[in-house]
């Protein structure tokens, strides 16, 4: 598969970084030729330097024979062009842009047809920040929460605690616990080592425990690993640029919402577009004004800015002036590892939320859904089962069966309405939505191999 990423930036080199490792042939185009530089010393790439929406620039990258164009630059609009381009002279079959602005994403049904913008599919890197903090506000003791089947099963991550009845007894004994409540721990991560876990499995304080459930059961399987926080009720937001607004316009009929911003002409554009936040005029790093705004009181503060080192810092005084949870929006992927599970609770990394949304698209074998989990090392996939016994090596076959890829643990199956949660007996039919779990996501291609049938060719 030839993939064309434009854009060397933190998402292009991310998504590079991710796909190099698979069986994908990848060039990255962009403007800096100190950033293609430092990209081709580390991973198995081709590079092109120039203005991506340029045709002749395209032509040198291989946009002739291309399979897909991701067009992830700081531009919508060189974004919008450059698929126009490749639909136009050289017929690319799959073209994903990033917009981000609203103004051409609230037309996304008009605006982006064969006849106008010829993009295939549209990633909004805001959008898929504010949808991963609203499932973390929706669960206050969850380090992630992913949505599968429309959401039927979720993947839950939780770090487990002393006091949980889980925490220090083998897995199988969650059956004793909650007769009534289906559940399978997909993995857990012990002092960042990956754990297929067995019924024999003893689950320690500080494991990062992956669980996989209906939805409805998610609480309950939660309060096995750790007593659970109560709901929350007052969010702080620092930052009012778009993931910002976006978060409170979302969030501000189901909780008290405060939104801090620096500019102030931009605090008055958000004070007459939303309803119910309280938009306060500051810097969210100045102490007096989070003691006069009663920041003990927080139940969650949240910031949002484009500046990585002042989310720090901000997080940081508003944890020590006694706000319950701290979250803070981390640019560089470096700075991730570093600060989450500290004084900073929650390191939320806008790479790794927008190209959750990408690999979907990527991905071959009718995959419906994909994420990147741990910063990248691990993946979750949702896949549909086709074919028969004969011509799918999944179909018609118990989970104990289906030759896995090392490390990939069968979570659940949804058929039709029905979630299933999948054990080694569990048989899997045509249609089923399979939802997976890799602890290493360079095994990804094999997974996509078994949900080929076989008259299917890559």
């Amino acid at each position: 598969m030839k993939i064309i990423i434009l854009g060397a930036g933190q998402v292009g080199g991310t998504l590079a970084e991710t796909l190099s490792s698979e069986d994908k042939d990848i060039t990255v185009v962009d403007l800096d030729a100190g950033r293609l530089k430092d990209l081709q010393a580390k991973l198995d790439i081709s590079t092109t330097q120039g203005m991506g929406c340029h045709p002749n620039v395209l032509k040198q990258a291989g946009a002739e024979d291309a399979d897909m164009l991701i067009a992830v630059t700081n531009s919508d609009e060189i974004n919008m062009v450059a698929c126009q381009v490749a639909h136009t002279l050289f017929r690319t079959p799959d073209k994903i842009a990033r917009v981000r602005s609203s103004n051409y994403t609230n037309l996304k049904d008009s605006l982006f047809l064969r006849e106008a913008f010829p993009v295939d599919h549209v990633i909004s890197p805001e959008k898929a920040v504010t949808n991963h903090i609203k499932r973390l506000l929706q669960y206050p003791d969850a380090l992630q929460v992913l949505d599968f089947a429309d959401k039927k099963v979720q993947l839950v991550a939780v770090k487990a605690r002393e006091g949980g009845p889980l925490v220090g007894h083998e897995l199988k004994d969650i059956r004793e616990h909650m007769p009534n409540i289906d559940t399978r721990v997909a993995a857990i991560f012990r002092k960042d080592s990956p754990i297929i876990p067995t019924g024999d499995t003893i689950v320690q304080a500080d494991d990062e425990v992956f669980f996989i459930a209906a939805r409805s059961n998610i609480r309950e399987v939660m309060s096995e690993l750790r007593e659970l926080e109560g709901s929350y009720k007052r969010i702080t937001i620092a930052g009012g640029g778009n993931i910002g607004e976006r978060l409170a316009g979302d969030i501000e009929h189901l909780y008290r919402v405060r939104l801090i911003e620096r500019n102030y002409d931009r605090c008055e554009y958000l004070s007459n577009t939303l309803h119910k936040t309280i938009v306060l005029h500051g810097d969210a790093s100045n102490q007096e004004l989070l003691l006069e705004e009663n920041i003990e009181e927080t139940d969650v503060f949240c910031a949002l800015t484009n500046e990585d080192e002042a989310n720090i810092m901000s997080c940081l005084l508003a944890k020590r002036l006694g706000a319950r949870k701290v979250m803070a929006l981390i640019n560089n992927p470096a700075y991730v590892d570093l600060v989450q599970g500290g004084a900073i609770d929650i390191a939320i990394s806008p790479q790794i939320s927008t190209i959750g949304s990408l690999l979907s698209k990527i991905r071959r074998g009718d995959v419906v859904s994909a994420h990147s989990l741990r910063r990248g090392a691990a993946e979750a996939i949702e896949a549909i089962a086709h074919g028969d016994k004969r011509s799918s090596k999944v179909v018609g076959r118990a989970v104990e069966d289906i030759k896995l890829p090392e490390g990939t643990t069968i979570g659940a199956i949804v058929r039709e309405e029905q979630v299933i949660i999948a054990h080694h007996d569990t048989v899997i039919e045509q249609n089923d939505h399979v939802i997976m779990f890799l602890v290493d996501k360079r095994r990804v291609t094999e997974v996509e191999r078994l949900f080929q049938p076989s008259f299917m060719f890559f």
